[in-house]
């Protein structure tokens, strides 16, 4: 059963003291085979009461969102996204020297900048940040919901608070410090000082712990209230991922291994499929997808990583070109016999030079028939988190069979450690090289495990920079600050 044709979503485009006041529903074409809702007025303080006071209107309020990070101008996908730019900070990518947008150099260098002329690496901030009001005024409006049918109603409300945390963590893991806004009120939105991480933290915690109690924990269509096969609304399970991975981050093992387990012993609903069919539309391995919303194309993602046989190619606009291939780091990270190398990897040679790149989606044909969706949680890292988390524990023996079950799948011998530290090398080795371009997890993990700043430095300078310990966080946005003395801009930026 497929998720379909129209629908009208959110789509904003301010700074974060202008997100009260502008907000706008377009229309947006979804390539699938049944219909979402479609509303007409916009989402404004003025009518959220009467966007929820309806079934159909309020599931479309939360749909936009999930239609908006699939978007080709997200910064969750395609040439714009955190795959991509995070990918270019860390050690994944060699960039294309024909590139002349210099957002891309300055991700690539460690070079960021936050001035009144020049601000590369606040991209994300203002996204986020829409997206985070939209949750905002969606838990508002399901809080006083009087005619929703409830099970429509707690699914809403699981999914606002589990996206708020999503966006939340995002935004803590790119800039640090954030302001933790949790109304829709302009004047108190307006003035935010920047909240401790561990306040966000705190919040996180507390959404993705109600949220688990609230969302459904199997998959339902359009209406929330049938079964489907499609993978795309977000589950109890995703929000006990996320909260594996928040464990796993804030060195809470005990907790990581619990979130991770209560996932993994799903095995109704999740396995690792072999290799060659993960990423396809509902894996059995995916836990939370997004469905591809432009006619004609699946993911962003794989138009932007797949070098054609012109080869790579300068970003002239959004969704467009091809700016980046595999690094010779990550490349050599890989063991000679490892089959993601042949399934997950391919290359191109043009005049004499071969290039690598990700091929995890491999459809980046125009008009081919919709057969991926862009993966946002699978059961791989669930298996890694536990193994890291149970190593933390001391528990060799279970830390190294998760290790196993990801290396077996991709035609690797179990892996042998003679201690704790060599058996946390090894896992730290695994996700980078079972985890590679997505969604900036490569960037993260030399943050958490700070490493950032031994890896760094060499790679750093072979890409052209010189790396400063204060390159790891992202500058805020240059506007945002000017409008709000009490934002402190992170250290390293003017």
């Amino acid at each position: 059963m497929c998720i379909q044709n129209k629908l009208k979503i959110f789509r904003y485009n301010t700074s974060l003291l202008q997100w009260i006041f502008q907000f706008a529903l377009v229309l947006t074409v979804i390539p699938s085979c049944k219909k979402f809702i479609e509303i007409d007025p916009p989402v404004t303080s003025t009518n959220a009461e009467i966007i929820y006071e309806d079934n159909n209107s309020a599931i479309s309020a939360l749909t936009g969102i999930y239609a908006n990070m699939s978007g080709y101008n997200s910064i969750f996908s395609g040439n714009i996204g955190m795959s991509l730019l995070c990918g270019l900070s860390a050690d994944e990518f060699t960039l294309y020297d024909g590139v002349s947008d210099q957002k891309y150099w300055a991700y690539y260098t460690n070079t960021l900048v936050s001035t009144a002329n020049q601000n590369y690496g606040s991209e994300a901030w203002t996204t986020l940040y829409n997206f985070v009001y939209t949750c905002n005024s969606a838990i508002d409006g399901l809080a006083n919901a009087q005619k929703l049918t409830p099970i429509v109603k707690s699914q809403l409300l699981g999914e606002a608070r589990f996206m708020r945390a999503f966006f939340y963590f995002y935004l803590t893991s790119l800039y640090g410090n954030v302001p933790l806004a949790l109304s829709t009120d302009p004047f108190i939105n307006a003035q935010l000082p920047r909240s401790g991480v561990s306040n966000v933290y705190e919040q996180i915690e507390s959404d993705l712990t109600a949220a688990t109690g609230l969302l459904s924990d199997h998959y339902i269509d359009a209406t929330l209230e049938k079964n489907s096969s499609e993978r795309v609304r977000p589950t109890k399970w995703a929000a006990l991922t996320l909260l594996a991975r928040f464990y796993l981050y804030t060195g809470q093992y005990e907790k990581a291994n619990t979130a991770a387990t209560s996932v993994i012993n799903e095995q109704g609903l999740f396995n690792l499929p072999p290799l060659n069919e993960t990423f396809l539309a509902n894996s059995s391995e995916a836990i939370w997808q997004l469905q591809p919303v432009r006619l004609g194309r699946n993911t962003e993602d794989a138009f932007t990583f797949i070098i054609p046989s012109t080869g790579p190619s300068d970003v002239t606009s959004p969704g467009a070109g091809n700016p980046a291939w595999l690094s010779e780091k990550l490349l050599n990270s890989f063991e000679a016999t490892d089959q993601r190398l042949t399934n997950w990897v391919s290359h191109v040679t043009v005049d004499g030079s071969t290039y690598f790149f990700p091929f995890k989606y491999k459809s980046a044909t125009l008009d081919d028939p919709v057969t991926e969706y862009l993966m946002v949680f699978r059961l791989a890292e669930l298996y890694l988190i536990r193994a890291e988390a149970l190593a933390q524990l001391n528990d060799m023996d279970g830390a190294q069979s998760d290790l196993n079950m990801i290396r077996n799948r991709a035609g690797l011998p179990g892996a042998a450690a003679t201690g704790k530290d060599e058996l946390l090398t090894k896992i730290s080795q695994e996700r980078q090289v079972e985890l590679f371009t997505e969604w900036g997890h490569r960037w993260f993990d030399l943050k958490r495990t700070q490493t950032i700043n031994t890896i760094m430095p060499p790679i750093t300078s072979i890409k052209g920079g010189q790396w400063q310990s204060t390159d790891q966080l992202y500058p805020l946005p240059y506007g945002d600050i000017q409008k709000n003395p009490k934002l402190i801009q992170n250290d390293g930026y003017n």
